[in-house]
């Protein structure tokens, strides 16, 4: 018995594959379609972390999708706001009754032949496995395992006699009340549990390694929440989208080209908040600003926390563990009931889903990324991945508005396959990300390279990728479109003669 044929199978069902939905709906209507889900809720990021004080670290003007408005007045937004969000987006579109729950996709094999994807599918409450079949697959799964963050080897760690927590897996009867936590870490996860866990702790401390670049935002947007009074929210929405789009771009433009000033101006604001009794060598990173991303947090709360004495900062590496907690290569010792470590993501590529083309096993650490969504010689497959210098969903809208053009000019012309190739002898290689946080350096081995030119350059632009993916045309020398009726008749006709 064939396995079921569909015209898109969307891997996950988070932020990204709710939103490939409804773009596939709107611009391709009738095309048949799935969402493959491996937990058995939706939301993906914003439902699997459930640590205190979870929140975006992007605005959720930009954060939020391009066709739907965000009406909380929070602009910076906690966890379960954001799942209520996407889940509220899946139930006005009818989108929830496409999400297969408890689907884990293991392998995608692409027949050339047919021009399809064949899936093997484990159902993962029994183990077994079935085949579904797609004209098209989009991977939205992001870019980290969900099994697991990652965890250091820290010397001593089974001599601490407490609890030890990574926050992708925080216990919900966990009861900290009165303890005395100690945070190891200082990205975007240490910095808002820092603060959401002096509500009940005696004292969090947050131990890192070296600084990071802290900037306060604000956690609500004053102006948009005044017009929302007086204009449409769609309207307001759009005008809030664009200002932060600007201002986003601004930041990163002025970090690159005069990265001193926005160094001095970034560390002056941390000055001001902090006070005279923080020494600011924690907040002084060695680096210039967004060689790593840069951390935000809401209405300054952590500044407010260092301030007030419930949370403190220590710089220093870590000895070993003991059993009432950390010895510090210094000589000082912090004593800890919690140990949270907030040392990062596990990246995974598409979930982990192995590649196969026409019988042979893909290494992606050896094709070439193609305008931020494609790949070098495999087809009719995308991958959604957002800015690492704005919010995620600004390009994951793109991606799937582009893909919707691509089906759609397949349809016009008569083909079925699609396939980035690279015949420039004058693209080289280099690495998919140049940021230097050590969950992205430890796993770009494994990632795709991008190009040193366009369309295989991630430029982390929204401009440039709103022209290129809206309005630019699909046919651009590189994308190959193929059909394979049109091949076998060609190899029979040649037999012929």
């Amino acid at each position: 018995m064939a396995s079921e044929l569909l015209d898109m199978i969307i891997v996950g069902a988070g932020l990204s594959g709710i939103g490939a939905a409804w773009h596939l709906q709107s611009l391709c209507p009738g095309k048949s379609y799935a969402i493959l889900e491996a937990r058995e809720h939706l939301g993906g990021t914003w439902d699997l972390f459930r640590y205190p004080g979870i929140r975006s670290d992007s605005d959720m003007y930009t954060l939020g999708y391009n066709f739907k408005p965000w009406v909380n007045p929070k602009s910076i937004a906690d966890g379960p706001s954001i799942r209520a969000y996407i889940e509220e987006t899946a139930r006005e579109n009818g989108i929830d009754r496409r999400i297969r729950y408890g689907q884990r996709v293991v392998s995608a094999a692409w027949s050339s032949e047919h021009a399809y994807w064949t899936l093997e599918v484990q159902t993962v409450s029994s183990g077994a496995i079935h085949e579904l079949r797609a004209r098209f697959l989009q991977m939205c799964t992001g870019y980290y395992n969900y099994a697991q963050g990652y965890t250091p080897e820290f010397p001593g760690r089974k001599k601490f006699k407490g609890t030890f927590i990574h926050p992708q897996h925080w216990p919900e009867d966990l009861d900290y009340s009165g303890k005395s936590i100690v945070v190891i870490g200082s990205g975007a996860t240490a910095v808002t549990l820092v603060p959401a866990l002096t509500d009940k702790a005696a004292h969090v401390t947050m131990l890192q390694r070296s600084p990071t670049y802290v900037a306060t935002v604000p956690g609500q947007d004053a102006i948009s929440n005044r017009l929302r009074k007086f204009l449409p929210e769609k309207l307001v929405y759009h005008m809030a989208r664009t200002r932060n789009v600007g201002l986003q771009m601004l930041v990163y433009r002025l970090s690159k080209e005069k990265p001193q000033v926005v160094r001095r101006l970034l560390l002056m604001q941390a000055r001001r908040q902090l006070g005279k009794h923080v020494d600011m060598r924690h907040f002084s990173p060695h680096y210039n600003p967004w060689d790593e991303r840069l951390c935000a947090v809401p209405d300054g709360d952590l500044f407010k926390v260092l301030r007030s004495g419930r949370a403190s900062v220590v710089t220093d590496q870590i000895e070993t563990l003991n059993a009432r907690g950390i010895t510090l290569k210094s000589g000082q010792t912090l004593e800890a009931d919690i140990i949270v470590s907030a040392t990062g993501l596990d990246l995974q590529l598409m979930g982990g889903t192995k590649l196969v083309i026409d019988g042979k096993a893909v290494d992606m650490s050896s094709t070439m990324n193609y305008k931020g969504m494609m790949f070098s010689d495999i087809p009719n497959l995308a991958m959604v991945f957002g800015y690492t210098n704005a919010s995620w969903t600004l390009k994951a809208d793109l991606t799937s508005e582009y893909i919707c053009r691509l089906i759609k000019h397949m349809d016009k012309v008569g083909m079925r396959q699609c396939t980035p190739r690279n015949h420039d002898p004058e693209v080289v290689a280099v690495p998919f990300l140049d940021l230097a946080s050590g969950y992205i350096q430890r796993a770009m081995e494994k990632f795709p390279k991008q190009g040193n030119k366009a369309p295989w350059k991630l430029y982390q632009n929204y401009v440039k990728d709103l022209a290129n993916l809206r309005f630019a045309s699909v046919e651009d020398g590189v994308m190959e479109f193929s059909h394979p009726v049109h091949r076998q008749q060609h190899q029979r006709d040649r037999v012929t003669a």
